[in-house]
């Protein structure tokens, strides 16, 4: 499955969600470490839904850029 995933880039380092998957969460000091941890989080995050034996939601988030004039 493919999930979409904010990345946001704070101060002193990055954090990272999953819109379809409420709770699944990681921060890392760069972009390359958030992006490892969001993946292995959103894989721990589906292993206990199913140990749980609550459903998986499917991905369902779409992401698209707007350019705007500033």
């Amino acid at each position: 499955m493919k999930y979409a995933v904010v990345i946001e880039k704070g101060p002193d380092s990055y954090g990272a969600h999953v819109p379809d998957l409420p709770g699944c969460a990681a921060a890392g000091e760069s972009r390359e470490e958030v992006i490892r941890l969001i993946r292995e989080a959103i894989e721990f995050h589906i292993e206990g839904l199913r140990a749980d034996g609550q459903p998986v939601p499917p991905p369902s988030s779409d992401v698209e850029f707007i350019e705007v004039a500033t």
